[in-house]
């Protein structure tokens, strides 16, 4: 499959601190890639960076097989690389249906705009139902549905997700990411999310990166990484549950002795 985007030893600067040092990955067309790693790991400065909310200090960003790095934001998104933001950032004085047009402003052809409504309503059920509600009035589940859909009016290549779970409870997590599994499956539409819940990002992704104070230090499938002892103990809890199942199976061999 075809790289859509290719990042090289990208770094990137807050003032005197160097956010991702480093960082190098690819996303073929048509994969969903999950970006994981704990808070501070420079997982949405490689988004903001990638969208071109941030300019790099130096490496290359190939989008389509042009560089893109050093683009405003408003230019990366006409070339159909669409960020959804952290924390949503809906217009909450304007309803559900607005905020989904509002979307679409950048698009060069209007036609289709209304279509295209719709089938963001046919993947998310709840906007439908409040589509003349005040964003605002939305809850955090409802809220972070309408970012993705009003990023999907602008008909993206690639979409960019930054932490969509971010204060949801379980049930929403897993509510959307199966309607990003969905877009991705029904549309072929590549995404890119970043994601503290390592869990349900490498059961919905198809290739994965781990970011560790701002440097990738491990790449593979999901399936692969999922499969790999240091990451089930370290991101997936998995080898403090072995050991606290070793203690429980101990203490009854104990009790039988006695």
């Amino acid at each position: 499959m075809a790289a859509l985007l290719t990042v090289r030893n990208l770094e990137t600067w807050y003032g005197p601190v160097c956010a991702i040092r480093g960082v190098s990955l690819t996303v073929e067309a048509g994969r969903i890639v999950a970006v994981l790693g704990a808070n501070g790991a420079g997982k949405t400065t490689l988004l903001n960076t990638i969208a071109g909310v941030i300019d790099p200090f130096k490496g290359t960003i190939e989008y389509q097989g042009q560089s893109s790095a050093g683009r405003d934001a408003d230019e990366v998104a006409r070339g159909g690389l669409v960020l959804v933001p952290e924390g949503r950032h809906v217009f909450p004085f304007l309803s559900v249906a607005d905020n989904l047009t509002a979307g679409a402003f950048a698009r060069r052809v209007k036609a289709g705009v209304a279509e295209d409504i719709e089938r963001v309503y046919a993947w998310f059920p709840r906007l439908a139902e409040r589509r003349a509600q005040h964003a605002g009035l939305l809850s955090g589940g409802e809220q972070q549905m309408l970012a993705i859909g009003r990023a999907l009016m602008a008909r993206p290549d690639l979409l960019l997700l930054d932490e969509p779970s971010l204060g949801l409870s379980p049930i929403l997590t897993t509510e959307i990411f199966r309607i990003v599994t969905r877009i991705n499956a029904e549309t072929g539409m590549t995404i890119l999310l970043v994601e503290q819940n390592a869990a349900i990002a490498l059961d919905h992704a198809h290739d994965g990166y781990i970011m560790e104070l701002g440097r990738v230090v491990a790449a593979d499938t999901c399936a692969n990484l999922k499969a790999k002892e240091d990451v089930k103990e370290f991101y997936l809890g998995l080898g403090a549950t072995r050991e606290a199942d070793g203690r429980q199976r101990r203490w009854k061999r104990r009790k039988t002795w006695r």
